[in-house]
């Protein structure tokens, strides 16, 4: 190997180095976070914008925007999830940016994974998120909505809270029939929070 192709390869090998750090200070960054302050406690989910970047995006838009302040868990279903994001504690539904569409399903609806709600319509998601309180496969896609529900973080601590929460007694409230918790569980503030 003369001099020149001995330091063509070094440059070469020494690029392949960079990057090769570059993808692994890449891979080791930290997803964000979001700390939830409850009525009946906190509790923080990381999410992913590596697996839905879209909706993760539009998640920590509400957040910075304090959508979520002052808002309740109106629905409690204790072996299923809990929702909230969209209604004051007077049942007013905050207003909401437009729907983002539907990203597929990266990220299984397991126990603590945070998803998006939507109608359904797949492209209907807008600011309201449930917690899945069990392993919920039927809403990764199916017959009959094979498209499933975009869950894009998971709860990292304070799960307990989470259990606290999906345990209240329920009932009808606001225009709800059903599910309500019977004492509002609030929503302090949803704050992003270094990982």
């Amino acid at each position: 190997m003369n001099k020149l192709t001995r330091r063509a390869a070094a440059i070469i090998l020494s690029a392949g180095f960079a990057l090769a750090a570059g993808t692994a200070a890449a891979a080791g960054e930290k997803a964000p976070r979001v700390k939830f302050a409850t009525s009946m406690g906190d509790f923080v989910v990381e999410v992913y914008p590596d697996k839905a970047p879209k909706t993760v995006e539009n998640f920590l838009t509400y957040v910075k925007a304090k959508h979520y302040d002052g808002t309740i868990f109106h629905r409690v279903i204790g072996h299923f999830m809990i929702q909230g994001g969209g209604y004051t504690e007077a049942y007013n539904q905050r207003p909401t940016r437009p729907p983002i569409q539907h990203e597929g399903v990266k990220v299984k609806n397991t126990v603590g994974t945070i998803a998006m709600a939507r109608t359904s319509d797949p492209n209907s998601a807008t600011a309201q998120f449930f917690i899945n309180v069990a392993d919920n496969p039927s809403l990764d896609g199916n017959e009959r909505d094979p498209v499933g529900y975009v869950a894009f973080g998971k709860v990292v601590s304070g799960m307990d809270t989470v259990n606290k929460i999906k345990a209240v007694p329920t009932g009808a409230g606001g225009p709800f029939r059903t599910d309500v918790p019977k004492t509002p569980v609030v929503i302090k503030s949803a704050t992003l929070v270094s990982p």
